[in-house]
């Protein structure tokens, strides 16, 4: 994927802690000893080093990370995949989106992780590598992540699958359980329910491939997650106990903004680097 910006800015990433601990803007300034005037600079995005870092604690963020994505000092260095993986970035109003595909280079089996604004570019790949798609996994139906699931599956005949708890509003689309696994080929694709940003939110793990890799949608960005005004307990407890325990190096592949590593993760968000 070519280098796109971060999702989130610092100040997102302040914004939707507040939101889902629920603490007002007088109460944060309050407990955090800065004027309200301090607390409205850096919520509009002045980097004041001072006022983040005490921000910070009271939002059980780290302030060291905070403050490196705040001077914008870190941006996610990636394994490389020879074979068997692409990304695809796509505009959806005043965004853009990513989906994915992967595949089995030798029994030419594929899936689909979401289908983006557009799927013009998977299906060009499809087609230029001899692919059988096989599968469409959705990681939630928020509409920038299945505009195009009418044309990716219907010109592909691919089964579409979506967690339980998040069916999809297509015909014939099937549903599974937390920690089902399919098989593409030689890779193997579990899922685990990561809710909190959408009811049914699932990131899917998949090995057989260059680095292990997880499908996890808007769960996890870099220096950053998906944002939960009503349920940012349970997203956070997920993306802790399901996204955090998989292995180092891991390689996160994000509804929004660039490719990261759960290594790097660790070290540079700021909602999970303690």
């Amino acid at each position: 994927m070519a280098r796109i910006p971060l999702e989130d800015n610092f100040n997102d990433v302040i914004n939707k802690a507040q939101r889902g601990l629920h603490i007002a803007d007088a109460e944060l300034a309050a407990l955090a000893e800065v004027t309200p005037a301090e607390l409205a600079a850096v919520k509009a995005g002045q980097p004041i080093d001072a006022v983040i870092r005490r921000v910070a604690r009271h939002l059980r963020l780290s302030p060291a990370a905070l403050e490196a994505l705040a001077h914008k000092r870190w941006y996610p260095q990636l394994p490389d995949f020879p074979k068997g993986f692409a990304a695809f970035n796509t505009v959806h109003g005043d965004m853009t989106v990513n989906s994915y595909l992967v595949w089995d280079p030798r029994a030419k089996l594929a899936a689909a992780f979401d289908t983006g604004s557009d799927s013009r570019g998977m299906l060009d790949l499809i087609a230029a590598e001899g692919l059988t798609l096989r599968y469409i996994f959705i990681t939630h139906t928020h509409e920038d992540h299945i505009a195009d699931l009418a044309r990716l599956a219907g010109e592909t005949k691919a089964e579409v699958w979506a967690g339980e708890l998040e069916p999809v509003d297509y015909p014939g689309a099937k549903t599974f359980k937390e920690n089902a696994h399919f098989h593409v080929g030689s890779l193997a694709v579990k899922t685990l329910f990561t809710f909190g940003h959408s009811p049914g939110m699932t990131t899917f793990f998949v090995t057989g491939l260059s680095w292990p890799l997880a499908m996890v949608g808007d769960s996890v960005f870099a220096s950053s997650m998906g944002g939960s005004p009503t349920h940012f307990a349970d997203q956070y407890r997920n993306n802790r106990e399901k996204i955090f325990t998989l292995p180092r190096d891991t390689v996160l592949a994000c509804g929004h903004g660039p490719l990261t590593t759960l290594a790097q993760e660790k070290q540079t968000n700021p909602f999970f680097a303690h």
